[in-house]
């Protein structure tokens, strides 16, 4: 397919603008269709003090003494379009303060005054302490609770990258050690009919296992026309087949997250992180190319950072991508990415092509591209904690035309975070937080990259001159 230019619904739109056409070898890919169609409590837990010593009364000499009180507490460069390789605890604690018991005044003289012996002030004493303890417990209870539910201000993050848990040695140099760790853990995706052919229109990818509450990541494309019930397989290294459900997915990010609702003896496998990745770093793909399920594929990280987009005019994912030779062909959307101690550190997700194909769909000519898993973690993260994902967003529409030196700002809405932050039109966008931006395109990628809430620096051209404008982003469901 040709290059995508489109408004990007409810954030950054790009607006396209005519331009020249793309000269640079990163500027045409063809299109291919996957095979597979995204405090604790401040003040410590001190218990009340000691009860107060009362002596056994001895008959008064004059009117009682008051008893004592206890004391109180306290894309790609260009625009090489690429495709989808388809086929048919709370957080707080709460504990009310100690409050003394009311003690009764001391008695009078006075007619009809009641007076209580003294043996009974230390049971009045233990029973207004416990009541007091009882209320303190339920008081923490519904204050946690509440700010559990609706003041929780950040989701945490899914798997580490701790290198001292990765599965193999960091001397280990051999793919097929690789694969006899991660194929247990690599599922084929049946979405719609797939592999069965029993519906047209049926889509096959890959995918893996998350965690051990039976979790599959995969890519929103292979599952976007399976929502309905029944409609969803997922097939282990076995070949047995288990029923999933769809438990959230973003297409702006082309990520989804599946459960697998019958019992499962799935392995979750260790998840690592693109950034620890330098270019010539072997790979390893694994998935279900064309179908052909527990395909183990090796080469190198050809180049990081890559902005790529993908799809279609109806619906584009902007990915801020890991670049591999590793052979990636329809049906490999969804699976791991993995570096040699076994860690996954991407998704796969798309390809170049020039246009050939293999059985009517295009093929891999060498160059794939994965979803960083670091975005891949945050965004399952807030798939599994509410169901949908966030992605930032600036609010200014920019051409995603043919251009070399940053992205040209075409509109800028008001009430928007790029209106309030003093962007205007015209502006030229050279960079953010210091990473060169050469088009529309990156600059979509470079600020999805971060998350709403963030403020990020964009490096300016107005007027001959430049400028610094601090945007704080935006957060949209998507």
């Amino acid at each position: 397919m040709g290059p995508v230019s489109q408004y990007d619904d409810d954030a950054d739109r790009p607006e396209q603008q005519p331009g020249p056409a793309p000269t640079s070898p990163q500027d045409a890919t063809g299109g291919d269709r996957d095979l597979d169609d995204t405090q604790p409590v401040t003040g410590g837990s001190s218990y009340p003090p000691p009860l107060p010593h009362h002596p056994a009364p001895e008959p008064p000499a004059g009117p009682p003494a008051a008893p004592e009180q206890p004391a109180p507490w306290s894309q790609p460069y260009g625009q090489p379009t690429a495709s989808y390789p388809t086929q048919p605890q709370p957080a707080y604690g709460y504990q009310a303060p100690y409050a003394a018991p009311q003690q009764p005044a001391p008695s009078s003289s006075a007619p009809g005054t009641s007076r209580l012996p003294g043996w009974a002030w230390p049971v009045i004493t233990v029973i207004a302490l416990m009541v007091g303890l009882l209320g303190g417990v339920l008081g923490g209870v519904a204050v946690s609770s509440s700010m559990s539910s609706s003041n929780v201000q950040s989701i945490p993050v899914i798997g580490t990258d701790n290198g001292a848990s990765a599965p193999l040695d960091a001397t280990n140099g051999s793919v097929a050690a690789v694969a006899k760790k991660l194929l247990p853990s690599t599922v084929q995706i049946q979405a719609n009919g797939g592999a069965d052919g029993s519906t047209q229109g049926g889509a096959t990818g890959s995918g893996f296992v998350l965690d051990d509450k039976d979790h599959v990541i995969t890519n929103n494309h292979v599952v976007a026309d399976a929502t309905g019930k029944g409609e969803l397989k997922v097939v282990d290294q076995n070949g047995k087949k288990h029923d999933a459900e769809i438990v959230g997915r973003s297409p702006v990010y082309d990520i989804a997250v599946l459960k697998v609702t019958d019992a499962t003896t799935f392995e979750p496998a260790s998840i690592g992180s693109s950034r620890s990745m330098r270019v010539g770093d072997t790979v390893v793909a694994i998935g279900s190319p064309l179908g052909l399920s527990s395909t183990v594929t090796s080469g190198i990280i050809s180049a990081t950072d890559r902005p790529v987009t993908t799809g279609d005019q109806s619906s584009s994912s902007y990915i801020n991508a890991v670049q591999t030779d590793a052979a990636i062909n329809p049906g490999n959307s969804g699976g791991p990415l993995v570096n040699l101690r076994g860690q996954v550190v991407g998704v796969n997700s798309a390809i170049a092509t020039t246009g050939g194909s293999i059985g009517g769909e295009s093929g891999n000519i060498g160059v794939g591209f994965a979803i960083p898993m670091e975005q891949v973690r945050i965004t399952a993260s807030q798939i599994l904690a509410t169901g949908k994902a966030r992605y930032p967003v600036i609010g200014a529409n920019v051409n995603t035309g043919a251009q070399s030196d940053g992205a040209e700002v075409m509109e800028v809405p008001s009430g928007t975070p790029a209106a309030a932050a003093g962007l205007r039109k015209g502006d030229i966008v050279t960079g953010v937080n210091g990473k060169q931006i050469t088009d529309g395109i990156s600059l979509i990628v470079a600020i999805r990259s971060h998350q709403p809430g963030e403020t990020v620096t964009l490096d300016v051209k107005r007027d001959g001159g430049n400028k610094q404008v601090r945007v704080t982003l935006d957060g949209k469901v998507g």
